[in-house]
């Protein structure tokens, strides 16, 4: 797998649309390769697993884990086991979300089991919702720059593993056409709403709707139609709206939703009896692996 990414890399016709898949996709077996689509055309990883964790009844300890899927490159699935125990207590006793960097050198029994770890993980009560992307080992670990964009995104992904989490525990639970599109548009609307709470905008109803309406991937004719209003006051509402996000326009509404200036404390790791992996400086330098 040749990894060639630029963070700096210009506008991509193609991350709104990965995105809204991703959103669309909550209910469905490829979320996590979804997920990985657009991780990676941000950030180059190999495999990335989606869980949930639930602390003990006494907080002293993480107990049932969940599977909330997995795609890439065959690993060795992230589990509370593998953390040593000063982070596995960062994510019980946590406030905020974290990022927990692990960084670990190849296996000689599994090479290309081995990988560089990131773990994004929010939580409420005693449920906690993790997202672990994996680079293999014999390549460079997660540069700052990378993490940095990785607690940036996981504002927007890890609502959603969350809104995931919810949909597989309803038993019995039929997907028709009509379910699955409500449980889509309530995934993407409570993840709006986050976005507007961390930055404390106030938009109208309607902003609010035109604003969802857009991210789905409805035109603005479209929208005027349901609205039964003008193609102009769609657009004025989105203009009203995105003035208020500090963005411009339909694309701005797309990457403001993408990328959050995240919250999420960063913890760097190496594993116990593990030399460490000098970690990479931020820049805007090119890496290329053969």
């Amino acid at each position: 797998m040749k990894l060639t990414h630029d963070l700096t890399h210009g506008h991509d016709p193609y991350l709104y649309l990965r995105l809204g898949e991703l959103v669309s996709s909550a209910a469905e077996d490829a979320f996590a390769e979804h997920m990985l689509a657009f991780v990676n055309s941000l950030v180059p990883i190999h495999g990335l697993d989606l869980s949930e964790w639930t602390l003990d009844a006494d907080r002293t300890r993480i107990g049932p884990s969940k599977c909330l899927g997995s795609a890439g490159q065959p690993h060795d699935l992230c589990a509370p086991d593998t953390l040593p125990h000063p982070l596995l207590q960062s994510v019980m006793e946590m406030e905020a979300p974290l990022l927990i960097q692990l960084k670990t050198p190849p296996s000689p029994q599994h090479p290309r089991r081995s990988t560089h770890q990131c773990h994004l993980v929010s939580g409420s009560g005693d449920l906690r919702w993790v997202i672990c992307v994996h680079r293999l080992a014999s390549l460079r670990a997660f540069s700052v720059a990378e993490l940095t964009l990785l607690k940036s995104l996981s504002d927007t992904l890890l609502p959603l593993v969350a809104h995931r989490a919810q949909l597989l525990a309803q038993p019995g639970t039929r997907w028709t056409g009509t379910t699955q599109a409500d449980s889509e548009l309530e995934s993407l609307h409570q993840a709006f709403s986050g976005r507007l709470a961390q930055d404390a905008v106030n938009l109208s109803a309607r902003e609010q709707e035109v604003c969802l309406g857009l991210l789905t991937g409805i035109t603005v004719s479209e929208m005027a139609q349901r609205l039964n209003v003008k193609n102009s006051s769609v657009e004025t509402y989105l203009k009203r709206a995105t003035t208020k996000l500090g963005v411009s326009g339909r694309h701005g509404l797309t990457r403001w939703m993408a990328f959050v200036p995240s919250r999420a404390k960063h913890v760097s790791a190496v594993a116990e009896d593990m030399p460490a992996v000098p970690e990479a400086k931020a820049g805007t330098r090119k890496d290329h692996y053969g």
